[in-house]
């Protein structure tokens, strides 16, 4: 039996995205060395019009998936996280594995 693809909107994958972004540094998260799994339990917040998530800078509009819900909703009920809204999100293997295409769109900053 073949496995069903996992389909995401643009503002879920987005989100997905710049939580596998935080996921990847240990300033921002912690990895549970039993599962494999990574807590990102800092999300940034708004500074004028962008985010800054480690070294990259993304819109607001990119990154309101972090305060919307219903984005955290989705992504859990696909697999992608346990969330804990609006606190922290644990991504899952699938999560971590899960190709977005966008890690190497986001605009990296120098300031």
């Amino acid at each position: 039996m073949k496995k069903k693809a996992i389909k995401l909107n643009s503002l879920q994958r987005r989100t997905l995205a710049l939580f596998q972004v935080l996921a990847s540094s240990p300033e921002t998260s912690t990895t549970h060395e039993d599962t494999g799994e990574i807590t990102v339990s800092y999300l940034p917040e708004p500074h004028g019009d962008h985010v800054h998530i480690g070294n990259i800078v993304v819109s607001g509009q990119d990154a309101s998936g972090f305060s919307n819900e219903a984005v955290w909703r989705a992504l859990a009920r696909k697999g992608m996280i346990v969330a804990n809204f609006p606190v922290q999100a644990t991504l899952t293997r699938e999560g971590l594995a899960f190709e977005t295409g966008l890690r190497d769109q986001f605009e990296h900053s120098d300031h």
